[in-house]
């Protein structure tokens, strides 16, 4: 993502009334979610992704020539969130964006901009199939309903480099990083044995998505939770204060830096580990010999329990669209089992589907690298699809930087501080 949504919304402020005209009915009439014709589509930038939508596309529009699909990257701005949510205020959003940020979700949907899938006789019962309930359940939004398809995920976990880990003495096929006295014992080790400026260096600044990469995989790991569960923000628990007191500790003792890194520093070889997904594989590969591992809990949790950051990505169907009905066909289309399979092998980015390693099995089998994150994909916690869910998450990313990169006020205090603002912002709906 690389910049701050946040602003995208502040930027758009002025927009809001034309947003809440879409919303209040502008745009197509219902007719057009049993319409078909032609669609628009805005596909990802990163290019293993654009070559899989091209064939899908390609695919699609052979079978159906009446129905064709125009395919486009998304266009140039400062973030891809920003591009879509001014094209949902300018009424000429794409049928469907096959990049959708889930933590976008809530704003674009306040604009007016999202089609709720329940208009469509199959649409929540084809999430909950592909999906399962349980992990599709974390995307509904609060009314109850699916404006987004759950799509791709990207389970964190810890990658750490071996050839660093045997210089430093440590066993690189058997790494002390499971609990976290055995990752704070071997961050002490990498450091003061000099094989690397950092023993992990997560970003130290305040974009509020930054907290994914930190304090999110290891709350994950340790309560499952999400940050906002049941109306209320969960990070000023005794859990989420303690994840925030591990981290301090990393922070006094220099095992991560309070300074940002101009760079890759695990791939430049400036720190040590890496909290990364699967997409890691393909960009590491030739340049370290590197292993991965769950993300730690305090005592060890087995790691077929441990759940982590999902870091994923979404498919939705954009209100002005006028062929709705085409464009839910093709959403499936490009989410069905041969999709999937084809997405997998492009990209190495594990499609949200139940039983993914059983269904894909032989392609783990020639990919093993993948194979732990393929597990680890079925235990993925999810940001909360939550009214101003991105000012919740700058509120906690501000706190967090004061209290445990920087140790200005006490972790306690600016968690309470914060989860204290978050209901607020809640409030404010």
């Amino acid at each position: 993502m690389g910049r701050r949504l946040i602003s995208v919304l502040g930027a758009a402020a002025a927009s809001v009334l034309l947003a809440a005209c879409i919303s209040d009915g502008g745009g197509p009439p219902e007719s057009a979610n049993t319409s078909r014709g032609p669609i628009e589509v805005w596909l990802s930038t990163n290019p293993e992704e654009v070559a899989w939508g091209e064939k899908v596309v390609a695919a699609w529009n052979s079978q159906h020539p009446d129905e064709k699909v125009t395919a486009q990257q998304i266009p140039a701005g400062k973030t891809s969130e920003e591009v879509i949510y001014a094209s949902i205020v300018a009424g000429n959003a794409p049928c469907v964006v096959m990049n959708t940020a889930p933590s976008a979700v809530p704003q674009f949907q306040k604009a007016g901009g999202l089609v709720p899938l329940d208009v469509f006789p199959d649409g929540n019962s084809y999430v909950e199939a592909r999906t399962g309930k349980q992990l599709a359940d974390q995307y509904r939004s609060p009314d109850g309903r699916f404006y987004q398809i759950p799509w791709k995920v990207n389970p964190v976990m810890i990658f750490y480099n071996k050839k660093l880990f045997a210089e430093a003495g440590l066993d690189p096929a058997h790494p002390q990083l499971t609990t976290w006295a055995e990752f704070l014992q071997t961050s002490r080790t990498l450091v003061q044995k000099g094989v690397a400026h950092a023993a992990i260096w997560p970003a130290p600044s305040s974009e509020f998505f930054q907290s994914w990469f930190d304090f999110y995989p290891l709350f994950a790991a340790r309560t499952g939770q999400q940050l906002v569960e049941d109306g209320r923000p969960t990070f000023d628990s005794p859990d989420g204060v303690a994840v925030g007191q591990f981290w301090r500790t990393m922070y006094a003792e220099k095992l991560a830096p309070q300074e940002s890194y101009n760079g890759d520093s695990f791939k430049d070889g400036q720190a040590a580990m890496a909290i990364v997904g699967p997409w890691a594989i393909s960009v590491y590969q030739a340049a370290i010999d590197w292993g991965v591992v769950p993300v730690p809990t305090e005592d060890g949790t087995p790691a077929d329990q441990i759940h982590t950051f999902s870091d994923e990505k979404s498919l939705a169907i954009y209100f002005a669209c006028e062929h709705r009905l085409t464009a839910w066909d093709f959403v499936k289309f490009a989410t069905s089992q041969d999709s999937d399979g084809r997405l997998l092998e492009l990209t190495g980015q594990m499609p949200m589907r139940q039983n993914l390693p059983t269904v894909y099995a032989s392609y783990f089998v020639k990919h093993p690298d993948y194979q732990q994150f393929a597990d680890q994909a079925g235990r993925v916690v999810e940001v909360p699809n939550v009214p101003n869910s991105t000012e919740i998450w700058q509120t906690f990313r501000n706190a967090w930087t004061a209290s445990v990169v920087f140790d200005d006020e006490p972790i306690d205090k600016a968690f309470a501080d914060a989860a204290a603002r978050a209901d607020d912002l809640l409030a404010k709906g």
